[in-house]
């Protein structure tokens, strides 16, 4: 882990409702059928959500480790993140990190899979509270929010197995 800080305040509140204020929020899920979570669960755990949504992982550990910094590159943009959540349940996989300095955004993304005990289907959410961190991004506005909602489409249809 490097000594850098997370760029904001509001540590692990992905996992809480409301969403904190003062950000842009989102919210994604989408039903992946009668799948095998713990297939899914690799699919999340190994950075491959990332990796077939087109996000390459340039740094950090192969697989997602609670508190480790792990970098990606998208179209020429550096991305440093910090795991800051693992969910390891028997009904829901998944992962939260946050932002880093050098970030082209400011807040934190969860990636969750969880099982209906009662009919066995799995539903795949993607949650975020985000703000521009940088001039490029502030100047893509609306640009960038909808390349954020087309991430989390790409990313959603990467978790199936």
């Amino acid at each position: 882990m490097t000594e850098s800080e997370l760029t904001y305040p509001e540590v692990g509140a992905t996992a809480r409702e409301p969403l904190p204020a003062g950000y842009h929020h989102m919210r994604k899920s989408r039903a992946l059928g009668v799948v095998d979570l713990d297939q899914v669960a690799e699919i999340l755990t190994r950075w491959k959500v990332q990796e077939r949504a087109g996000v390459r992982q340039v740094a950090g550990p192969a697989r997602v480790v609670l508190g480790a910094d792990v970098t990606f590159r998208f179209l020429l943009q550096t991305i440093p993140c910090r795991v800051v959540e693992v969910i390891d349940e028997p009904d829901r996989r998944g992962f939260a990190y946050g932002t880093l300095p050098g970030h082209p955004e400011t807040g934190e993304e969860r990636f969750i899979a969880e099982r209906d005990p009662a009919t066995g289907e799995i539903t795949a959410t993607i949650i975020a509270f985000s703000n521009a961190a940088t001039w490029q991004t502030r100047v893509a506005g609306p640009i960038g929010r909808l390349l954020q909602r087309v991430m989390a489409k790409r990313y959603l249809a990467a978790m199936v197995p």
